[in-house]
């Protein structure tokens, strides 16, 4: 903003330099034909003024008004229109306050076809500029128009996806609490507390893009907590995270549905003991996050990659950092245990 300041600055002190030095030439041009100064000056004054008033009004006209690139041979027309009525208030002006300078007068009439193409080159010149400066400003008010409707409407839609909380989450972690209620009080009671500090923690990080891992993780501990009473001992979890990257930025609420998603592949197709591993390191200014699950071959859709809210975190990475490679899943077949792990890796770019 400030280079646009100065750059301004500079035009409007360096334009009317410009205009009294060509107004001295000018009439340095008619003294060389052995004219006084004062007779110079009233002739360079007249014309230029003249020619002004005529750049003026082409000024205002483009500016409500500028002819496609298919009809700019207006302007040209335009401009020879201009330059006859600029010639002929010149002559007129002219007779009026030096008819007895015969002299003069002679040296006016011969000079007016020479004055009538060097005006017309020179409006010719300076509309074409004021067309190409107004269309200029006008195509960069039209892609900042489309910059910011499409930044208000990927904002729309990382709002939209950043404040969904999976409606199942909630219904199931209700009837949870419901069946509870009855036989263990006291399990209820915590799943009830936990719930609300997990649905505050939701509602403060809907403000924030981003947030650290260190905050990621501790509000992910919360909805872990949650699933741990509802599914008892067969649910296992272990979170590592390195030191080093605990200050560094993702998306906030982006982990959520990602670890959701194991949960519902690594538990709904098994009845044992089922652990969830997150994983999280940084290397080369990238913050990578492994979510692993098992699954069941047989009767989990996992190993498609179209897993429960993946699609939906893949469009808010590309959303944000305009990249379709963020998200990265694949399959582990472990011969030896006989156990397949689902893996859903995301790298964040620090930027």
């Amino acid at each position: 903003m400030s280079a646009k300041k100065n750059s301004v600055s500079l035009i409007l002190i360096i334009s009317p330099l410009a205009a009294l030095l060509w107004i001295l030439f000018h009439a340095y041009l008619i003294s060389s034909f052995a004219f006084d100064w004062k007779i110079s000056i009233a002739d360079s004054l007249l014309m230029n003024g003249l020619i002004a008033i005529a750049v003026l009004v082409m000024y205002n006209t483009l500016r409500f008004y500028q002819p496609s690139k298919k009809n700019i041979l207006y302007l040209f027309q335009w401009s020879l229109l201009l330059t006859a009525a600029i010639s002929a208030a010149f002559r007129i002006i002219i007779r009026l306050n030096f008819i007895d300078d015969a002299v003069y007068m002679q040296f006016v009439e011969q000079s007016m076809v020479m004055r009538f193409v060097f005006t017309f080159l020179l409006i010719s010149c300076l509309n074409l500029f004021i067309w190409l400066w107004y269309n200029f400003k006008s195509q960069q008010e039209t892609e900042a128009r489309k910059t910011e409707t499409e930044k208000l409407s990927r904002e729309a839609e990382l709002n939209n996806l950043r404040q969904q909380l999976q409606p199942h989450f909630l219904f199931n972690s209700l009837n949870s609490i419901s069946a509870l209620a009855g036989s263990q009080p006291e399990q209820a009671r915590k799943m009830i507390q936990q719930l609300s500090d997990f649905l505050r923690g939701t509602l403060k990080k809907d403000e924030q893009q981003f947030s650290t891992l260190a905050d990621e993780c501790d509000h992910l501990s919360l909805y872990l907590e949650i699933e741990k009473v509802r599914f008892g001992h067969r649910l296992k979890t272990e979170m590592i995270c390195d030191e080093k990257c605990k200050m560094m930025k993702l998306p906030s609420l982006l982990l959520q549905p990602i670890v959701e998603n194991a949960i519902k592949f690594g538990l709904y197709d098994s009845i044992g003991e089922v652990l969830i591993r997150i994983n999280s390191y940084c290397e080369n200014n990238y913050l990578f996050i492994e979510v692993q699950n098992p699954f069941d071959a047989a009767t989990s859709t996992a190993q498609k990659g179209t897993g429960f809210g993946l699609s939906s975190v893949q469009r808010r990475l590309y959303l944000l950092f305009s990249r379709n490679d963020l998200l990265i899943t694949k399959t582990i077949a472990d011969e030896k245990s006989n156990i397949n792990i689902f893996s859903t890796t995301i790298k964040i770019p620090q930027l």
